[in-house]
């Protein structure tokens, strides 16, 4: 079964995500001309990985619901209509969009179903059918989302600010999901250090030490977390992108780090129960904090963008 990983050239090669790339090949290969049986980029890794985790785990059929963090005009939504799968799909609201620069390269971002089935992943019919958007901020997720068989979202989290606010709706977003049911999401990884990183921004790197900090408060929490953190040894993933961007785009580098995709998967037990339940509020507002004290400050700063984005495209990476 596929648990939590980072972006490798052995993990893209695998017989599930193989089948997913072929899924998304009119994405990448329109025509049907492209001989290659996936697109060497760890932005399709993180498509490919999200689908992958969720078919195994059985989420991705009719009747199921998912719930879609920051897609911008990612196919993922498509994709899991086309299976007859319930989605909602979020974004920042229009006005904090604009206001944070995401609108400005007409690709990274929506504020309707509009844009999310440009290729034709699903028939119309379906998806007008079983798709609907809501603006929603990642930093105050509405409490009415609830109940759903499945979260994700792809290289998100780390463009809300912090190493902490990215970590927070880690811990919020799974109050969205029913007992049984999983969460996944993809991240921006520091491979160049587990000291320093950029902590605060409109893109943040996460090192290990933090990813191993989260994974601790989420099992604490009554939640199932696996993570192999077994990076890649081939000349495709030494190789650090840097613009003009190659085909080879496992790996790029952000200001002074080298930086790739993790996945990380959730699940919520079927006999799950909130931690602590005689406690108020203050015990897990205690709890977080004690979170974010196991993160030991990095470099602050980063790259020029602005704090708090929510889409799903690293600005630092060419489209596909």
């Amino acid at each position: 079964m596929i648990d939590s990983q980072i972006c490798t050239l052995s993990s893209l090669e695998s017989p599930e995500l193989l089948a997913w790339s072929e899924v998304l090949r009119p994405l990448w290969d329109p025509d049907g001309t492209d001989g290659k049986p996936f697109v060497m980029h760890r932005k399709m890794w993180e498509w490919l990985f999200i689908c992958a985790v969720l078919s195994e785990r059985g989420v991705l059929a009719p009747g199921r619901r998912g719930l879609g963090f920051g897609v911008g005009q990612e196919p993922l939504v498509a994709v899991f209509a086309n299976l007859g799968v319930e989605i909602v799909a979020t974004d920042l609201p229009p006005d904090l969009a604009i206001e944070r620069g995401w609108t400005t390269s007409g690709r990274e971002y929506s504020d309707s179903i509009d844009a999310l089935n440009n290729v034709g992943l699903c028939p119309d019919d379906a998806f007008q059918r079983l798709v609907t958007f809501r603006p929603v901020d990642m930093v105050a997720i509405p409490a009415e989302l609830r109940g759903f068989d499945f979260n994700w979202s792809s290289c998100a989290f780390e463009h809300l600010g912090s190493l902490e606010a990215g970590l927070k709706f880690l811990v919020e977003q799974m109050r969205c999901i029913r007992p049984g049911g999983f969460a996944v999401h993809t991240t921006e990884y520091n491979v160049s250090s587990n000291e320093e990183t950029v902590n605060r921004g409109g893109t943040v790197l996460y090192r290990r030490r933090d990813v191993e900090a989260v994974i601790l408060h989420l099992r604490r929490e009554g939640y199932q977390v696996q993570c192999d953190f077994t990076l890649g040894d081939t000349p495709s993933d030494r190789h650090v992108d840097v613009a003009p961007f190659s085909d080879v785009h496992l790996r790029t580098r952000l200001g002074e780090f080298a930086t790739t995709s993790l996945g990380l998967v959730i699940h919520k037990p079927d006999d799950w129960q909130p931690q602590r339940p005689d406690r108020a509020a203050g015990g897990q507002v205690s709890r977080m904090r004690r979170l974010a004290g196991a993160l030991r400050p990095g470099r602050a700063g980063g790259p020029p963008t602005s704090p708090g984005r929510s889409a799903t495209s690293s600005p630092d990476a060419e489209p596909l």
